[in-house]
């Protein structure tokens, strides 16, 4: 899981959605404050599962399991769920032309004050230079956007150019494909429930398939499982 308020209402919505169902707040005001706090909690509604968020690591400098994930990316790459920008901005530093996309206001403007160029919006709507990008990543589980991993592989697929490759950041074997609906919590707030998805590998091959992607590779290294994925009509090329 990453920043999952990437797949929810920005901020400026916020105010507006605090009087939603049950008391609870968009996910983005939860993450806001969550910035803030330095601690974020996802539970997985109807198992009440907690998993505490590593929101300090979002918010420091690329790990040397995030340089590893990041040894992965060619040429250009737009960063989709970038949150604060640490990774965009470690590839901003490798030389790589760079973009971070986000949802969230709040990471927006922290990953502005690093210089990261950033767009805030949804990972649907239209980025610049569609269809050029050397590399889409989708990085600290960015997969479960939506719910949907397919779907989102199908949208990366059109963000990157006919040659590129969408780098994904996979959950541990065994995993499989598991949809949730699940809420966030910090500072005494709760979101409304979005759905999120994990993929592991042994799931991979079948949800690729789904979006017309070649699996070009799948390594782990340093506790993380990375794939690359590139357009089926490159296979043969």
């Amino acid at each position: 899981m990453s920043t999952l308020a990437s797949t929810s209402l920005d901020d400026a919505d916020a105010d507006t959605t605090a009087a939603s169902a049950h008391g609870r707040v968009s996910p983005a005001k939860v993450f806001a404050v969550a910035l803030t706090l330095g601690t974020l909690t996802a539970v997985i509604d109807g198992r009440g599962t907690h998993h505490q968020l590593p929101v300090r690591s979002w918010t420091g400098r690329a790990s040397r399991s995030d340089r590893f994930l990041l040894d992965h990316c060619h040429g250009s790459t737009i960063d989709l769920g970038c949150g604060p920008g640490r990774l965009a901005a470690e590839l901003r530093d490798r030389g790589h032309d760079v973009l971070g996309v986000d949802a969230s206001r709040s990471a927006i403007a922290e990953a502005r004050r690093r210089d990261i160029p950033v767009v805030c919006g949804s990972l649907f709507d239209p980025v610049p230079s569609e269809g050029s990008w050397g590399t889409a990543l989708l990085a600290d589980g960015n997969i479960g956007i939506g719910g949907d991993p397919a779907g989102l592989l199908v949208r990366a697929g059109r963000i990157i150019r006919p040659d590129g490759r969408i780098v994904v950041d996979l959950a541990p074997a065994g995993t499989g494909l598991r949809v949730h609906q699940l809420h966030l919590r910090a500072g005494g707030l709760a979101s409304t429930s979005f759905p999120w998805a994990e993929l592991g590998p042994d799931a991979l091959p079948e949800t690729a398939a789904a979006a017309q992607l070649t699996i070009a590779q799948v390594t782990r290294r340093r506790g993380r499982t990375v794939a690359v994925l590139t357009h089926a009509r490159e296979q043969g090329r």
